[in-house]
C-alpha cells in the first residue's frame, strides 16, 4: 500500500502530465482551427458572431391595456407590478371587454 507522501508525489507528476496533455492538445485546436480558417477565408466576426444583427436596433411595442379601473379611468395592461387600485382582488372584474 502506497504513503501519503508517495501519493502526493503521484498526484503532483499526474497533474504535470495533465496540463502538458492540456496544453498539446489546444496547440493541435489551435492548429486545425487557423487551418479551417485559412480554407475557408473566414474573419473573426464569423467565427465568433454573437448571432445577433447589431445593425438593427431591437424596439418594443406598446401593449394594450387588459385592465382599466372605472373609478378613475386608470389603466394596466397586466405586465410588471400590479398597481395599487387593483392589489387584493378580483382582477376579473377590471377587464376591458
Amino acid at each position: 500500500m502506497s504513503t501519503y507522501k508517495e501519493l502526493l508525489q503521484q498526484q503532483e507528476a499526474l497533474a504535470l502530465r495533465i496540463e502538458e496533455a492540456r496544453k498539446t492538445e489546444i496547440s493541435d485546436a489551435v492548429q486545425r482551427v487557423r487551418a479551417l480558417v485559412s480554407e475557408y477565408g473566414l474573419s473573426a466576426d464569423d467565427v465568433f458572431s454573437s448571432g445577433r444583427r447589431t445593425n438593427k436596433p431591437r424596439t418594443t411595442g406598446k401593449v394594450a391595456p387588459k385592465y382599466r379601473d372605472s373609478a378613475t379611468g386608470q389603466t394596466w395592461t397586466g405586465r410588471g407590478k400590479a398597481p395599487k387600485w387593483i392589489e387584493g382582488q378580483d382582477r376579473a372584474k377590471f377587464l376591458i371587454a
